[in-house]
């Protein structure tokens, strides 16, 4: 077996020599890019993305679109207005093959559209997908009508025979290791004969916000959906059946891609803007703006966008993160450096993503010479004087990002595979060693 050279190879993590002052302009929004791109290839009409985030996870989605019929075209705008990709829905078909690689979105989001297709779609990705738990879809699509083949794995690799359509109705299912199950099924709902309704039945849900973002951006296609929020049952989801229209979106600059930057204003008591950021979101992101000024910065939103800028000191914090469990790896970068000690919590799931991120962060971490401990569900920190030293990624963007973050304070950090944060977050590299002005 071959191994691919940037996967092992070390970055020596930029040493910041004093506070950062940086504007930063982040790319679009992983989780807003590939939402649209399902939505736009389910509806009647072609439909516009402009300033799509191109990522490993984004054109793995585009990809496996276009196996299936959808036609994407890509270009370029008018000066300014950035790149774009119009969406041309046509007859989903196959026998097609998706490669899903890791991203959580393409393995879960595209198996309900498959189940809409005619013909065949199998799903296939990189080792560590077969170890993450797609369950919650699978049940649920064979409770609506599909026929899957998954050797009773519950998890990839798989075939959806599509049947041109999928029945649709109610579902339970439990939801508590990922929220992207009850997001895949309200995507396609529209499209099912019954529409769906689905019923999480489980412990919390976790990253609430991003059913929200499911819920606003479905509602802006034209589709009409009940939430426990709007008045329904708790823990229950309906979409009723019907067309979808094609729409022209800009996507929102992803905001916890922006967290290592803002991070960085905080340990080095710099400051750092993030153009575009919206003042109305669903993205989990956001709560950054909270976060990080209990940490000990402050933040100003502008015409322009984000203000941030760090006091100079770090403060511990005890936060439970379970509607954010994404921003976990930078949060604890930055808690492993601040003055006092941090609990993160309502994080369990985690231990499903990309790599188990409580297992990841407490050991290379700990190997810097820091003191974490993992909890049932999280993190408790102590911080302690760090040395340099490699920080192992497990090919998990976050962990590449967390480690970058450590290596402005601490001397001699090296990443390994720092490339895997093309993931989400192409140029990381680039955009890191810009903002320290080198």
């Amino acid at each position: 077996m071959t191994v691919n050279p940037a996967h092992t190879a070390l970055w020596p993590a930029p040493h910041a020599s004093g506070a950062v002052d940086a504007t930063v302009h982040v790319p679009g929004s992983k989780s807003v890019t590939n939402r649209a791109l399902v939505l736009a290839a389910l509806a009647s009409e072609p439909g516009w993305l402009r300033r799509p985030l191109r990522s490993r996870d984004t054109l793995l989605m585009a990809e496996a679109l276009r196996t299936m019929g959808v036609e994407i075209e890509e270009g370029v705008g008018p000066e300014g207005t950035g790149e774009f990709w119009r969406v041309i829905p046509a007859g989903l078909r196959g026998p097609a093959t998706v490669d899903v690689g890791n991203a959580g979105t393409v393995m879960r989001f595209l198996p309900p559209v498959a189940t809409l297709a005619d013909g065949t779609v199998r799903f296939d990705g990189d080792p560590r997908s077969y170890e993450r738990p797609l369950h919650g879809v699978i049940d649920a699509l064979r409770a609506l009508g599909a026929r899957i083949d998954d050797d009773g794995r519950g998890a990839l690799p798989m075939t959806v025979h599509g049947g041109g359509a999928l029945e649709g109705g109610p579902v339970e299912i439990d939801a508590s290791s990922s929220s992207q199950f009850v997001s895949s099924l309200l995507l396609s709902g529209p499209r099912f004969n019954q529409g769906v309704e689905v019923r999480h039945n489980g412990s919390a849900l976790p990253s609430m916000p991003h059913i929200r973002m499911t819920v606003d951006m479905l509602r802006a296609v034209g589709a009409q959906v009940d939430t426990p929020e709007s008045g329904g049952e708790p823990n229950v989801w309906r979409v009723t059946p019907g067309a979808l229209l094609g729409r022209d979106l800009t996507i929102e600059p992803d905001l916890s891609n922006a967290q290592p930057f803002l991070a960085a204003a905080l340990v080095t008591g710099g400051k750092v803007v993030i153009p575009d950021w919206p003042s109305r979101t669903t993205q989990p992101g956001d709560r950054l703006r909270e976060i990080f000024t209990d940490m000990g910065g402050s933040c100003e939103l502008t015409d322009y966008g984000l203000v941030f800028t760090g006091s100079g000191a770090v403060h511990g914090i005890d936060v439970d993160l379970g509607e954010v469990g994404e921003l976990t790896p930078g949060i604890a970068a930055v808690a492993a450096l601040a003055d006092s000690p941090s609990t993160l919590r309502g994080v369990a799931h985690l231990r499903l993503h990309e790599t188990d991120r409580l297992a990841a962060l407490t050991k290379e971490i700990n190997e810097l010479g820091g003191d974490v401990t993992e909890t049932a569900d999280g993190l408790h920190i102590r911080p302690r004087r760090l040395h340099g030293g490699v920080f192992h990624t497990y090919e998990d963007h976050r962990m590449a990002t967390a480690g970058a973050i450590i290596g402005l304070a601490v001397e001699g950090v090296q990443i390994e595979n720092v490339a895997t944060t093309a993931k989400t977050l192409p140029d990381f590299p680039d955009l890191w060693t810009g903002m320290l002005g080198a």
